[in-house]
């Protein structure tokens, strides 16, 4: 072989061998927050026909998992605090969807429930909620959308603390 042929050959060589790098800097945060707001305002969308705003679907899906929660419990659930809850309540409160009651059995506590417009809601989120995801997976195979779950749920792992660090090992794997 030539000596000409022979570098060629093993320049190709090292290109097949070299992993490809990850994208840059930034691309995946910026790309997992553009779908998540376009999700978040789609979903919006559908919801606002139901007198919704973003957010208050969250109280109504755990108040009718768990009716009469404190707003505290809810703010925790949400993951937002616990002044920002008490708005939502309240707005929600004037809209007719849950109302505030005092505990039986300790009177200090408030928590919140579920009205019967706010039960009535409860299937119109569903079905906004099932509209979103059909127009977001367009195109998308069976296979792909349980990887692309199986994904964003490793990532979310990862980011609080939850997922166990992966061995480089089962990472290569993976490629």
């Amino acid at each position: 072989m030539a000596k000409k042929d022979k570098a060629d050959k093993d320049r190709g060589e090292k290109k097949k061998a070299k992993k490809k790098s990850p994208p840059g800097s930034g691309v995946l945060s910026a790309a997992v927050t553009q779908v998540a707001r376009a999700m978040r305002t789609r979903l919006s969308h559908g919801l606002a026909e139901s007198g919704l705003y973003p957010g208050q679907d969250g109280v109504v899906q755990l108040l009718a998992q768990e009716d009469g929660q404190t707003p505290g419990a809810l703010a925790h659930q949400l993951g937002v605090k616990a002044p920002t809850m008490t708005r939502t309540i309240g707005r929600m409160e004037a809209q007719g969807f849950v109302q505030r009651r005092t505990d039986d059995r300790d009177g200090r506590l408030t928590k919140v429930y579920l009205t019967d417009e706010g039960r009535g809601s409860v299937a119109r989120i569903a079905e906004a909620m099932a509209d979103c995801e059909t127009v977001a997976v367009q195109g998308l195979s069976g296979k792909e959308l349980k990887t692309l779950v199986k994904l964003l749920s490793l990532i979310d792992d990862n980011l609080s603390g939850h997922g166990e660090a992966r061995s480089a090992h089962e990472a290569d794997d993976d490629d």
